[in-house]
């Protein structure tokens, strides 16, 4: 293998409002054909006291700043972007397509049933695809996001105890869960109990059970919240007997589905007798991830539990579809109008085009991946659990730290010298200076030799000279930041000074 080097750095241009000349303009606007009005007769006090200080450029200048933004910034259509949990999947562009078709992306939220049954069909055998993956028997395409799909079941759970007459508050959760789950439980006004890692990164029914008597909540067991397969990258293989446990106390069993892009088609949360999950569309079915989104995170649960999804519900009566909102057990609506919908294209086109052995197929790539990454570093990098992962392999610096100084976030910053995004770091929080890499199922094994080659000599240059790991990165526009100071002291505009 050749021995991988930094990559080139890249030369720091002036910004756009450096450059340019007054009077310069990349626009040619017709004469003014109405009366001029005086900005402060409109507006009064909010009117400009002085121009805008916009840049003054030709439209070359203003279409090459944009352009460069776009090469400086990192981006899955560029490179390997391993960040663990949050799965930085490839968008394939035929999904782009579909979701840019006129009938659907010009589609007013508001068009009548009768006009948008198009539409409503696709929803409709989105969540019947959904269904099939999870074992379930209903879906709601509703919740905007995986937290919200987490808010939204612990809702329906809720609202299930008490059609029932009971008001149970205490929700179990393994360390080795999303950090989300603890939040969604405060905000439905649930107690979160923790359940401690073990050193073999799973749950096991005694640690549960035990958990439920050190509370004394033996009649107060709202449910269970566990992530399949783990933060850790570990399949939970004592979930059927958790599963009982929880549901002979009365309980019932959340399943976090955003790791659904390690199981699907080999195994399935109703299956094993889980209530309720969410999958998160921009993780599994390779939809848009990042910018603070467009995310999406349907909700699938077992018959029990569809009384109280979200309303409006969408119903397939005869060849027609509509929006049934007489549901008077649901825990209402969510959010705006039914959901992202162009979320919803992208996801559908992705199994269509993919079929169910597909599906399957992208699974046993995204864990083989997984492994083989795995494999290749557990021996150089200290890996806290000692089964071989699922669709994640998580790493840790306590020995790297310990004979060279070199920390976690050293590695992640001399990691885009070598061309790659950087991993997530210090999470799961229960693994010190845990290093998390996800490659997903489309990373070639080429690319990800060159990830293994890059991380070995990354680990040779802080046993021989750690400053130069230290003092990473080196080649990128922007060097190492004084974190505390930018989080602190941002400056987010350009300024003269």
């Amino acid at each position: 293998m050749t021995q991988p080097q930094p990559r080139g750095i890249q030369f720091r241009e002036p910004p756009i409002f450096e450059r340019g000349t007054p009077g310069r303009t990349g626009a040619s606007l017709p004469p003014l054909d109405v009366p001029e009005v005086e900005p402060a007769a409109h507006y009064g006090a909010l009117a400009r006291k002085e121009p805008a200080g916009l840049p003054e450029v030709s439209e070359p200048e203003a279409f090459r700043h944009f352009i460069r933004l776009s090469q400086w910034n990192f981006c899955i259509d560029g490179q390997m972007y391993p960040l663990g949990s949050c799965t930085m999947k490839y968008n394939p562009k035929i999904n782009e397509w579909a979701a840019r078709i006129p009938g659907f992306a010009k589609l007013h939220p508001m068009t009548p049933d009768e006009l948008s049954q198009g539409s409503l069909e696709v929803m409709w055998r989105l969540q019947e695809a959904l269904c099939e993956v999870s074992g379930m028997d209903g879906c709601s395409l509703q919740p905007s996001a995986g937290a919200q799909g987490e808010l939204a079941g612990l809702m329906m759970m809720r609202a299930f105890h008490e059609s029932k007459g009971r008001s149970p508050r205490k929700v179990f959760i393994p360390e080795s869960a999303h950090g989300t789950n603890p939040a969604s439980c405060a905000l439905n006004g649930l107690v979160a109990v923790r359940i401690e890692k073990t050193a073999d990164g799973i749950t096991h029914p005694e640690q549960v059970l035990a958990a439920i008597e050190r509370e004394g909540s033996d009649g107060d067991v709202c449910g269970l919240m566990i992530t399949n397969p783990n933060t850790l990258g570990a399949y939970e293989t004592h979930l059927p007997a958790i599963i009982k446990l929880i549901h002979d106390k009365g309980g019932l069993v959340y399943g976090d589905g955003a790791n659904t892009n390690a199981i699907m088609g080999h195994a399935r949360p109703g299956d094993v007798g889980m209530d309720v999950i969410h999958i998160n569309l921009h993780k599994t079915f390779t939809t848009p991830h990042g910018g603070g989104g467009p995310g999406s995170g349907p909700v699938c649960f077992k018959k029990h539990l569809e009384p109280f999804q979200p309303s409006p519900v969408l119903v397939r009566r005869g060849d027609a579809f509509a929006w049934d909102r007489d549901r008077p057990q649901s825990v209402g609506r969510l959010r705006a109008f039914t959901g992202n919908f162009g979320m919803f294209i992208r996801a559908y086109t992705y199994i269509r085009e993919m079929g169910g052995d597909g599906l399957t197929a992208a699974s046993s790539l995204a864990v083989l991946n997984a492994r083989y990454l795995w494999a290749k570093l557990k021996d150089h990098y200290l890996a806290p659990v000692p089964q071989p992962c699922m669709h994640e392999v998580v790493l840790s610096d306590s020995q790297l730290e310990k004979e060279t100084g070199v920390k976690t976030l050293d590695v992640a910053k001399r990691l885009l010298d070598y061309g790659f995004h950087a991993p997530t770091v210090y999470f799961p929080l229960v693994v010190p200076g845990a290093l998390m890499i996800e490659p997903t199922e489309t990373e070639t094994r080429e690319t990800l030799d060159e990830f293994v080659a890059a991380m070995l000599s990354i680990l040779k240059e802080a046993q021989e000279t750690p400053e130069v790991v230290k003092q990473a990165p080196h080649g990128t526009v922007v060097g190492r930041l004084d974190e505390a100071r930018a989080a602190r002291q941002p400056r987010l505009r350009w300024s003269k000074a």
